[in-house]
């Protein structure tokens, strides 16, 4: 089977599996496992490509942030498409790939709001290519990963009120999977639900919760960018008034490398919540790697 994946989360899930030889072809993003680097990028951001004039494009189908080497692609001749589009737009693109492809590969659409979709995915990978006996060995080994933390933390008081923000200028509060993972690690989410999407808050917003933990969860940062990204919220008035810079619980993460993946690997980034949220109960040696107090 000829695999191009499109989005990180993806490309771990088929390595995951065992099934990383059967990649032809990956999105710009995809870089873990080292090995999947070989394979040829068929994406770019929509910010460089659009600065270089580029021809090519299904237009917003395949990712509100990518642009797509369709020549590229088709050349792969792939089995399959694995990506993550906008609800709703799942036929749309199907028929998309119907006019760009003779024949059309399969489109695997993966969800991804909630930490058992994710579960459902790797499932629902390993039946597509043919390995479900992997599927359900890795299913469950990082479900028992995460609920492993999640007993061990339910009986930890108090619970720090922890803002999670996916984006520091505008403010944005994360959404989908995070709010899920706070809570499993022991701490209350602020603002966010479990299963919604992101969204939009004032600063006054955070100002007046003034939560115990603020953790920078920046989409596709790493340690570097997040902490280069951090006087939008130190020029704050008020900034230094916050419970968490008093009390020095401010940190940022390597979102990039886990928060922005729902793969296996949301069990390392649960791990990282619980040493933040608990520190004197969870060690696992992330910090440093994925994450750091400010």
């Amino acid at each position: 089977m000829r695999i191009l994946t499109l989005t990180p989360a993806a490309t771990e899930i088929v390595c995951a599996l065992g099934c990383g030889d059967q990649l032809v072809g990956r999105s710009h993003g995809c870089d873990h496992p080292e090995s999947v680097l070989s394979l040829p990028a068929v994406t770019q951001p929509k910010t460089a490509a659009l600065a270089r004039d580029a021809p090519f494009s299904l237009h917003t189908h395949l990712s509100s942030v990518y642009l797509v080497d369709l020549e590229q692609a088709r050349a792969l001749t792939p089995d399959v498409i694995m990506t993550t589009v906008v609800p709703g737009s799942e036929d749309t693109l199907q028929m998309a790939l119907a006019d760009a492809f003779k024949p059309a590969p399969q489109l695997i659409n993966l969800e991804q709001n909630e930490v058992s979709a994710v579960l459902a995915n790797i499932t629902r990978v390993s039946g597509v290519l043919g390995v479900p006996e992997r599927g359900a060995a890795l299913m469950l080994k990082t479900d028992a990963r995460l609920k492993d933390i999640y007993t061990r933390a339910a009986e930890i008081q108090p619970k720090p009120i922890v803002a999670a923000l996916q984006w520091i200028d505008p403010l944005m509060i994360c959404g989908n999977w995070v709010p899920e993972l706070i809570t499993m690690a022991g701490g209350v989410t602020l603002f966010g639900r479990a299963g919604h999407p992101s969204f939009w808050i004032d600063w006054d917003d955070l100002w007046a919760a003034d939560p115990d933990r603020i953790v920078i969860v920046a989409c596709g940062y790493t340690l570097d960018e997040a902490r280069a990204a951090l006087p939008a919220l130190t020029r704050q008035p008020g900034w230094a008034t916050l419970r968490a810079i008093r009390d020095k619980q401010v940190y940022i993460t390597d979102a990039d490398q886990f928060f922005s993946r729902p793969s296996p690997r949301l069990a390392e980034s649960l791990e990282i919540l619980a040493e933040i949220c608990h520190p004197t109960v969870f060690r696992f040696g992330h910090e440093g790697a994925g994450w750091e107090r400010f």
